[in-house]
């Protein structure tokens, strides 16, 4: 086999979990094909192939043959198809589950209160007819489908038990002589037929609704890239060209405000650039001639000419998306017990259904005919996955409202289901554990506090020429202590140093210690000795001076959060190994550490080291939390087991991450590991109670009893236990509410 490329794809008109696998094994059985993963979450398959054995034509048409769609144009256009479908999808649902919860309120009101009533059967068959063949049609048809290729999953079952009683029903409802003349009463179960229905959509409703944006992420990330730019052709000449028709070794100018196009080198001129989308650290970034430039980054003030060395899929920002699209793809989605259960279970109650069918049909004597009906109904009616589906949804359904109580966004039950394993958390430190802003954090002024005022206005004129990003944080800080602004001369910007200004024929300088000492200012040993206390505690030092005299040394740093440190010991003390990654360095992150008490710490880190770190822990066999809040960080949010974003980060850490922490407090982190627990063992107790009653009710409704006692199950106590088994399930869901994290 020659040469094999990996791609994601979209498939459409999947339902459940069995629908993922059936379409990854169809997959997988295509000559060209070497691996193919299929994830229910998102919709996507990533598949790896030869191209020069199988196209991608050839991968849709195999699609096709058993129901789903695969969307191999790779355009915006197809993009926007896809989320219209899954907006199409939604809605739908919606509708229909409104439709059958309307339908279904009347139904069980008669079937309980008002069977004696003129004409109740029939009053039941006209509004169930509706339920079954409008908005339960979906179960039908993929029951048909799975059926063509001889599969089940629960669709087929909800198919089958609702089909059948309401087949029955009617049959009733038609010809009661036929039960009167054997001395039986015609029961009818329009009630289990409708609101099976209608629960069995609110649980497909709930879980579409937990994979509506999937796709908003990635679409984010294509939108850092410029459209166009600016090329300076052979004779000097700028003209403006779309960014794919960029080719290694173009000039390009980048003007101030504007994100950079492709990866490449400066040439000439000079700027700060944000790289945060890249390194995810907030300050930005000085570059000169020979810096190298990322797409996606962003220009602040400055402009530059710099060289094309790495375009379209070769940039960094290229990178970041294609690994975010293939660690969405391959993750395996969250064990759905439901359906893994459903797939040996539907075949058994199908098989004990036809079997007791079979049995009393042979053996049951006169009344063979009535007892095998109503064995083989009463089975289907008490195996009905209602409780199943409801098991799982309810529960996440509440545990993500009190997780938004509590300030904890849950975007996905895979999240949440799997959230009390984990073992390993992986913090970013900027924007995660610190603030992410630069803030003045100390003052110390080296003049008499009266002469402090016009020295302030004058530094506050100088920084506001300044385009260096620490002068803001002065300007931040200073902004309500100077009355108005000063007029100054021949302002200059040393490159990494600061800068310089005259001012009534004295020069002032605002920088770092190398300018202070290049301008030869009189600093004492007491000043050094605090510059260097500063700087051991990961600040920014800047000095403020006039001629050779020392007026001010300015503190500045990214405060740490002050719920950061109590926060990490929660979650040790949970038993739970606690990094942090930062692009930032080791000087920067040691301090940081020390402060909130971590141990285990990488600095330098570029966002490829932070996906691949946890992937060394998940193959030592961790469940691995990412925590971060930039764009940075979207890779490795991807390649986590659970990623959490904070809530004051970028769109796309959200988007990418399955749990938002709206408030950034650290401190809801261990509070939803807890909710994550307490979920889990709720969906244990309600899948205990789902099952109860058909391990009990299954060999009861087949006649178990009837040759020891006589006893046989009446389908409508059959029907009274699914529908208490149903609100045992919803009854031990709500008790999540009460639950204190």
């Amino acid at each position: 086999m020659g040469t094999t490329i990996k791609k994601s794809f979209p498939v459409t008109g999947m339902s459940c979990a069995s629908c993922a696998l059936n379409a990854e094994n169809q997959l997988k059985e295509q000559k060209g094909v070497l691996n193919a993963s299929v994830n229910i979450a998102d919709s996507m398959a990533l598949v790896e192939f030869a191209p020069d054995i199988v196209k991608t034509s050839d991968l849709k048409i195999a699609i096709q043959s058993i129901g789903f769609d695969l969307l191999i144009d790779e355009n915006e256009e197809e993009s926007d198809t896809l989320e219209e479908l899954h907006r199409k999808q939604y809605k739908t649902l919606l509708i229909n589950t409104i439709g059958a919860s309307a339908l279904s309120i009347p139904i069980v009101t008669i079937a309980m209160l008002f069977m004696d009533i003129p004409y109740a059967n029939w009053i039941m068959l006209a509004l169930t007819t509706p339920v079954l063949v409008l908005f339960g049609r979906r179960f039908f048809v993929n029951a048909y489908k799975l059926a063509l290729h001889r599969k089940a999953n629960m669709d087929t079952l909800v198919a089958l038990s609702t089909g059948i009683a309401y087949l029955f029903s009617l049959f009733n409802t038609i010809y009661p002589e036929f039960w009167h003349n054997r001395g039986l009463h015609p029961h009818v179960y329009y009630e289990a037929s409708a609101v099976v229905i209608f629960f069995i959509l609110l649980g497909k409703l709930l879980e579409e609704r937990a994979k509506s944006h999937t796709s908003s992420a990635i679409k984010k990330l294509i939108g850092l890239q410029p459209k166009t730019v600016f090329l300076i052709d052979g004779n000097g000449i700028e003209q403006e060209i779309p960014v794919s028709m960029v080719k290694t070794g173009d000039k390009l100018i980048v003007k101030p405000g504007s994100k950079i196009p492709v990866d490449g080198e400066i040439l000439s001129g000079s700027s700060f650039i944000d790289e945060s989308t890249i390194t995810g650290e907030s300050l930005p970034v000085e570059k000169t001639v020979e810096s190298k430039v990322y797409a996606g980054t962003l220009n602040q003030k400055g402009s530059f000419v710099f060289v094309a060395q790495k375009v379209g899929s070769e940039t960094i920002l290229a990178q970041i998306i294609k690994m975010v699209q293939q660690a969405q793809g391959s993750k395996a989605p969250v064990q759905r017990l439901v359906d893994k259960i459903a797939g040996i279970f539907v075949p058994i109650i199908m098989s004990i259904s036809i079997l007791s069918f079979v049995i009393w049909m042979a053996f049951g004597g006169e009344n063979a005919l009535t007892q095998a009906l109503l064995a083989m109904v009463t089975v289907l009616v008490i195996a009905c996955p209602c409780a199943l589906g409801l098991a799982t949804p309810t529960a996440i359904m509440v545990g993500m409202g009190k997780g938004a109580e509590n300030g904890i966004l849950i975007k996905d039950a895979e999240s949440l289901e799997l959230a009390h394993k984990i073992n390993a958390i992986v913090l970013d430190k900027t924007g995660t554990i610190t603030e992410g802003t630069p803030e003045v954090t100390d003052i110390f002024w080296n003049i008499p506090e009266t002469a402090q005022s016009d020295l302030i206005r004058i530094l506050l004129s100088i920084e506001l020429q300044s385009e260096h990003p620490l002068a803001e944080a002065v300007l931040n800080h200073l902004k309500d202590k100077a009355n108005g602004r000063i007029p100054i001369d021949r302002f200059e910007s040393i490159t990494g140093k600061g800068v310089t200004a005259l001012y009534q024929d004295k020069t002032y300088l605002v920088g770092n210690t190398k300018l202070a000492e290049a301008s030869q200012v009189n600093l004492s040993e007491k000043i050094r000795d605090q510059i260097q206390s500063w700087q051991n505690e990961a600040q920014t030092v800047v000095l403020f001076a006039r001629d050779h005299e020392l007026i001010a040394i300015i503190a500045i740093a990214d405060k740490i959060k002050s719920t950061s440190a109590q926060a990490i010991q929660n979650l040790q003390h949970l038993g739970i190994d606690v990094y942090m990654l930062t692009g930032d360095n080791s000087q920067t992150a040691k301090a940081v550490s020390q402060k909130v008490g971590l141990k285990n710490y990488k600095a330098e880190v570029m966002p490829s080291d932070k996906a691949d770190f946890i992937t060394q822990l998940q193959s030592e066999g961790k469940i691995v939390a990412m925590i971060g809040d930039g764009i940075n960080d979207s890779h490795a949010l991807a390649q986590a087991d659970v990623s959490i974003a904070m809530g004051k980060g970028s769109d796309i850490a959200m988007d990418v991450a399955q749990m938002t922490i709206i408030s950034s407090d650290l401190l809801l982190i261990s509070k939803a590991i807890r909710l994550s627990r307490f979920t889990i063992r709720t969906i244990r107790q309600n899948l205990f109670w789902a099952f109860i009653y058909n391990l009990i009710g299954i060999p009861i409704a087949a006649g178990v009893l009837y040759p020891i006692w006589g006893f046989m199950l009446n389908p409508m106590i059959a029907g009274a236990a699914m529908a208490f088994s149903s609100v045992s399930v919803v009854s031990n869901s709500l008790r999540l509410k009460t639950k204190k994290l």
